[in-house]
């Protein structure tokens, strides 16, 4: 070898020496929960494997207190152990960890490679536990079942109910605010709750009356409307939003179906009977519906203000909740509407329909994948919608396909959202953990609404006795509480609700009744005025 070739090889040597004594990057190359690499694991085993695999060889002895599980702060034990060449560190804890609870898992940045690097940088993240299968609460028939949970969402009515006026809290920290659609629903619920014992007729309509004397003789009205809140005291409205603080005629038509029914139920010849069945009948006529149309025009417009007037401008359009309040503005025998304000205004003259396939299942009316489920709620309650058909549409097919299209989209599940299965199921508007919201495929957060699934069970009882099963005895107290079922949950970021809404708990109880015997269904369709707006409106039942 000349000396040319001894000082190149001398040179490569010492680069070669140079570049072998730059510390190795030492970074977290793979992070699994049971061997999900998910960003956000929701659905972790209560005795997880955890593994954490490092770019570089683990110096064991820097492990012990750089990782960390905590359950809201509070530290968790685990044990390790180190293999595939000392690079990857597999975690677990020493005890079963809860279901449906949140874990925070931290590595922190002093770990150390075997050539004393320290992590790049600290990881820092969380993961959820999945459901306990087992069963919270005894089984106990099917029937029975029913009853507990009719008797339960019943007390949401009767023992909550407002005390000077009767009628319903909008919600359970509502205090003397109350809703005027609720209490419609409420009403409706008082009727079930006679029917299946819970109270007695005397003091049911000791209660409705109540109602009925508040409502006539304290309560605001706007053209015979009633407001959406008011204050179960003094009547007086309180505002919904900024210039909603008159009339609104939807809230009105939801609470006019529930005092319909009671006109229909309290039958008797009695002296308190009587007097509850003629009160009805002056609020009922004193609704001057065809006002609403806005100087006689082809349109229901919802809300009307004696400080605002019309600004609120928002017209009554189908496809949505409000097909009761078009029927009942026909039906009136004191200030009715004409058909043509139901063809322009809310069916538009055919607009209304869809009639296209979801999941295999054709949605006659309404916007694609069929919106919240309150649409197929609302104004069924009192309407029934089986064998009821007019020229825009089957309404039996309607209520059923939309229940199905949002159970079939739960279970899809396309935004792989923790608990969907064909046993939680349901989107429709409701609380969610970071405000309200009305959940639809089209609107998915993750929130499954009970009253979603357990209000269609006329329309889909076997789905919808799945989802009750689960709710109650999967899911246990988490949301069965004092006054049923809770207003909604997310799996996904383990979020239960601490409240319940009028307008979700009276359908709860309203519909199932429906279902197991069809009640209400009954003594609305029975009203005289109720079966002319229909003949009126084109509509076979």
């Amino acid at each position: 070898m000349n000396w040319r070739g001894f000082i190149f090889l001398s040179l490569l040597f010492a680069s070669c020496s140079k570049e072998a004594a730059v510390p190795t990057p030492f970074y977290l190359t793979r992070y699994a929960v049971d061997g999900d690499q998910s960003y956000a694991i929701s659905d972790a085993g209560l005795n997880p494997v955890i593994t954490a695999s490092f770019s570089s060889v683990v110096d064991p002895t820097t492990i012990d207190n750089v990782i960390s599980i905590f359950d809201n702060g509070t530290p968790i034990h685990y044990k390790w152990s180190i293999s595939n060449n000392d690079s990857t560190i597999t975690i677990s804890p020493t005890s079963p960890l809860k279901p449906l609870t949140k874990y925070d898992f931290v590595i922190n940045n002093q770990l150390k490679s075997y050539q004393g690097v320290e992590l790049a940088s600290t990881l820092n993240t969380t993961f959820n536990t999945k459901i306990d299968s087992t069963d919270k609460f005894p089984i106990i028939s099917d029937e029975k079942l029913l009853d507990l949970v009719q008797s339960q969402t019943f007390k949401y009515f009767w023992d909550f109910g407002h005390p000077y006026s009767g009628l319903a809290r909008e919600r359970n920290t509502s205090g003397n605010l109350v809703t005027s659609g609720g209490s419609g629903f409420g009403i409706m619920g008082i009727i079930v709750g006679i029917k299946r014992g819970f109270i007695t007729r005397e003091k049911g309509l000791e209660r409705i009356l109540k109602i009925t004397n508040f409502l006539h003789d304290k309560a605001d009205r706007f053209h015979g409307a009633f407001s959406h809140w008011l204050d179960g005291n003094t009547g007086k409205v309180i505002a919904f939003s900024p210039r909603d603080n008159g009339g609104d005629l939807v809230e009105t038509s939801f609470l006019i179906a529930g005092l319909l029914t009671a006109k229909e139920y309290f039958d008797q010849n009695s002296t308190t009977e009587t007097e509850l069945r003629t009160k009805i009948q002056s609020i009922w006529e004193g609704v001057e519906w065809n006002w609403f149309t806005k100087d006689g025009g082809n349109i229901l417009y919802w809300h009307w203000s004696p400080n605002f007037n019309w600004d609120m401008n928002l017209p009554v359009r189908g496809w949505n909740e409000s097909l009761i309040t078009y029927v009942l503005a026909a039906s009136s025998p004191t200030h009715p509407i004409n058909k043509a304000v139901y063809e322009n205004g809310w069916a538009r003259n055919g607009g209304m329909k869809n009639g296209k396939s979801f999941y295999g299942i054709t949605l006659p009316l309404g916007e694609d994948l069929g919106g919240p489920l309150f649409f197929a709620h609302y104004s069924f309650l009192g309407i029934k919608p089986f064998g009821l058909k007019d020229q825009y549409g089957d309404y039996d097919t309607q209520v059923t396909n939309h229940s199905l299209i949002n159970y079939n989209y739960c279970i899809a599940n396309p935004r792989r959202f923790s608990g969907y299965s064909t046993d939680c199921w349901g989107l429709t508007a409701s609380d969610t953990n970071n405000g309200y919201t009305a959940h639809s495929p089209t609107n998915d957060r993750g929130v499954i609404t009970p009253t979603a699934a357990l209000s269609s069970m006329p329309y889909t009882p076997t789905e919808s006795m799945r989802a009750l099963k689960f709710f109650y005895y999967k899911l246990g107290d988490r949301t069965f509480k004092e006054f049923g079922f809770i207003d909604a949950f997310n799996l996904t970021n383990i979020w239960f609700a601490s409240s319940f809404l009028a307008i979700d708990q009276g359908p709860i109880l309203v519909m199932i009744e429906n279902h197991r015997s069809g009640l209400i269904w009954d003594y609305m369709m029975k009203n005289t005025d109720v079966q002319q707006g229909l003949d009126k409106l084109g509509f076979t039942y």
